[in-house]
């Protein structure tokens, strides 16, 4: 078995491009012996992982929006989705806005300033479709050390501020919604300020608290 993976990672070296490391997929779910690899991490096209016996991984693509469990294996992570061998992968595409999830501070000050518009089919100019979360409870990704606010701005509710110290933080880097027992309204437009950041986003209407995939609810602040 070990001479096997072996060449399945030697194989993977030798196919694998150099690509700039920027992320292709978050770490949802870890189970057994993974080394290098923890809950949370993002993962870059080209990295490869081995699974240990009866290892597994969970892995959410932020660009195609398919979420991988990997039983087993060696896994070459690529742009949209996993490269798999000697193991098992089961797929799902899932509910999720690549704009969310790779949501930049001039792509949403833009979007907060509402200066780019579209035309409806009467002439008129009508808002830009905000980044959207398909899940009531934001996992956002911002520095420790800053103050999170969030404020409804299509409608009356309470501004949710949140000092992001260390000890509410996962992996240093995430705050999660649902872990904090707080949530949004499905349907709602809303404003995170982050000092004199501005970023705008919106609520699916038919997004539910229930357990929802990392990916459909990432909101990535920095």
């Amino acid at each position: 078995m070990r001479s096997l993976i072996g060449a399945a990672i030697g194989a993977f070296c030798v196919a694998a491009p150099a690509l700039a490391e920027t992320p292709a997929a978050i770490v949802e779910d870890v189970q057994g012996k993974v080394d290098g690899i923890a809950f949370m991490d993002y993962v870059a096209p080209g990295k490869i992982i081995k699974l240990g016996p009866k290892a597994s991984i969970t892995l959410s693509y932020l660009k195609s929006c398919q979420r991988e469990t990997i039983s087993e294996g060696v896994v070459l992570v690529g742009a949209e989705q996993s490269t798999v061998q000697l193991g098992e992968v089961k797929r799902e595409k899932v509910p999720c806005d690549t704009n969310a999830a790779k949501l930049s501070e001039r792509e949403a000050n833009q979007s907060a300033a509402t200066t780019f518009r579209t035309m409806r089919s009467d002439g008129k100019a009508a808002p830009a479709k905000l980044p959207t979360l398909y899940g009531t409870a934001p996992l956002v990704q911002a520095k420790i050390g800053s103050t999170l606010v969030i404020e409804r701005t299509d409608g009356k509710e309470p501004t949710i501020t949140v000092p992001l110290k260390n000890e509410v933080m996962i992996g240093g880097k995430f705050y999660d919604f649902a872990k904090a027992g707080k949530s949004l309204t499905p349907g709602g437009s809303y404003l995170a300020i982050l000092g004199a950041k501005r970023y705008a986003f919106q609520v699916d209407a038919s997004a539910t608290s229930s357990p929802t995939p990392i990916v459909g609810r990432l909101l990535r602040l920095e």
